[in-house]
């Protein structure tokens, strides 16, 4: 499975194991260098830099030949800890840096500085053009049926669209759960493809075994998109508890959204009551709280090792 993925970043399968809010870690990325993919953890996951330093010295103590292991970087101005995360990975040294919702030059100029490569992720033609001409080394475009917060075109219609616009590799991110969606991905011209979801259900993941019992319990059908995390839509698990709080925004939430001068600040409070009850979903067995998941989990039949559900996805 040779693309201009596995050879900008050396891996046996044109695979990135995709960065999840309080799932990756480690051990997963780990076992996914191992299994001869790329393996990412959001810089977020971390409460401090030296947490993060640290995490990229294992990884790097860690890697094998024929794997690659990256960082997640928030880069806008709601992440107040973006300069100091990016200075650490700069530092430290990783393989690539994906970065998310935010202009990424700062990102790609240090990165390329080092030597680090920069993925970022689109949804719409406009900023895939943007972050070529900003010199990005690859565009992941985020469709309508990646996890968490996704975009609005279908797996095909987005693929098909940059890959033939751009002259910088399109890595799909959203629906794949075998490697029959894999090879479909390549169809559309992927380079290669973005997975998360199928890897919640993972022994090595860092999240509770009922999150990840619900990804084999649930399936495609109970996916649906919430406001109630971070104010933006966002995919979840239809569970007892989200059904009970439902998903729309409240109405004062509406109403202050509304106001110019108090929309970012009710934006930044949302997100931080979201990513509180994300956490708690991830860290805490309860069903009052809500877990992130992408359809894709409609292929997920048991919790395995990273290194069976990266077979289940190449062979």
């Amino acid at each position: 499975m040779q693309t201009k993925l596995t050879q900008l970043l050396n891996i046996k399968y044109p695979i990135i194991q995709a960065p999840m809010f309080l799932v990756s870690n480690v051990a997963m990325v780990t076992e996914a260098m191992k299994g001869g993919i790329a393996g990412c953890i959001p810089a977020l996951n971390y409460r401090t830099t030296e947490e993060l330093r640290a995490a990229i010295k294992e990884l790097k103590t860690a890697k094998v030949e024929g794997g690659s292991f990256g960082f997640n970087l928030i880069v806008n101005k709601s992440n107040v800890k973006y300069k100091g995360q990016l200075e650490a990975i700069c530092e430290e040294g990783c393989d690539f840096i994906i970065t998310s919702l935010g202009s990424p030059e700062e990102t790609i100029r240090q990165a390329h500085a080092v030597d680090i490569k920069v993925f970022c992720d689109v949804t719409d033609l406009r900023f895939a053009k943007k972050v070529e001409q900003l010199g990005a080394d690859a565009a992941i475009a985020v469709n309508n049926e990646a996890g968490g917060h996704r975009g609005n075109l279908s797996p095909e219609e987005l693929t098909n669209l940059l890959s033939k616009e751009l002259s910088i590799p399109v890595i799909s991110a959203g629906g794949v759960g075998c490697k029959a969606d894999i090879d479909k991905m390549l169809s559309y011209g992927a380079e290669g493809v973005s997975v998360g979801s199928p890897f919640i259900a993972s022994i090595e993941a860092g999240v509770t075994d009922e999150y990840k019992q619900a990804c084999v319990d649930y399936g495609e059908k109970d996916i649906i998109m919430t406001e109630r995390i971070s104010g933006t839509p966002c995919t979840v698990i239809n569970t007892p508890y989200v059904q009970k709080i439902g998903t729309k925004a409240t109405w004062l939430e509406n109403l202050l959204n509304k106001n110019k001068s108090l929309k970012k600040w009710v934006k930044m409070v949302r997100f931080s009551i979201g990513m509180k009850a994300t956490e708690n979903a991830a860290k805490k067995a309860t069903y009052k709280t809500v877990w992130v998941a992408g359809p894709s989990i409609e292929h997920t039949k048991a919790i395995l090792p990273v290194k069976e559900i990266i077979k289940g996805l190449t062979t």
